[in-house]
């Protein structure tokens, strides 16, 4: 959830914010929850998972509220990601074609990866060994391409 700002300069969420506060709060809860707890004996970039994981959901519930739903207006979901509820990248990137499921911008960054290629979970289940487990190793998902 976004920083507080001081009341003068902030401006009121526009209506309908009030049906999905509720949600969102739970969302902000669970991200405290992920940030507050421990990571002793868990490699660093495990530790990262359910936060990456959280932010993914918040996104995916404002996203479904607005291109699928269709329950909230134009003007409280850019209220929205301009105050940092969903990631305005992320859901930019869902409504191309081949991205629908996408997990996390790191997937397909190739610059961060050993063979400048996406992530493993970006593979299609089919092409894999019938036995491999995938797991990305930045996020935590266990395949999030759009053919699965």
């Amino acid at each position: 959830m976004p920083a507080i700002r001081p009341a003068s300069k902030r401006k009121p969420p526009p209506d309908g914010f009030s049906d999905i506060e509720e949600d969102l709060l739970i969302f902000s809860n669970k991200m405290k929850d992920a940030q507050n707890t421990p990571t002793d004996n868990i490699p660093k970039n495990q530790a990262q998972w359910p936060i990456f994981q959280i932010a993914h959901q918040r996104s995916r519930y404002v996203y479904e509220l607005y291109y699928e739903k269709e329950a909230i207006s134009r003007q409280l979901y850019d209220w929205l990601l301009k105050n940092g509820y969903a990631d305005p990248l992320l859901i930019a990137k869902w409504k191309k074609q081949g991205y629908e499921k996408l997990c996390c911008l790191r997937c397909i960054q190739t610059k961060e990866t050993n063979f400048n290629s996406t992530c493993i979970c970006r593979v299609p289940r089919a092409q894999l060994k019938e036995d491999q487990d995938v797991q990305c190793v930045s996020c935590g998902c266990r395949g999030c391409a759009s053919t699965d």
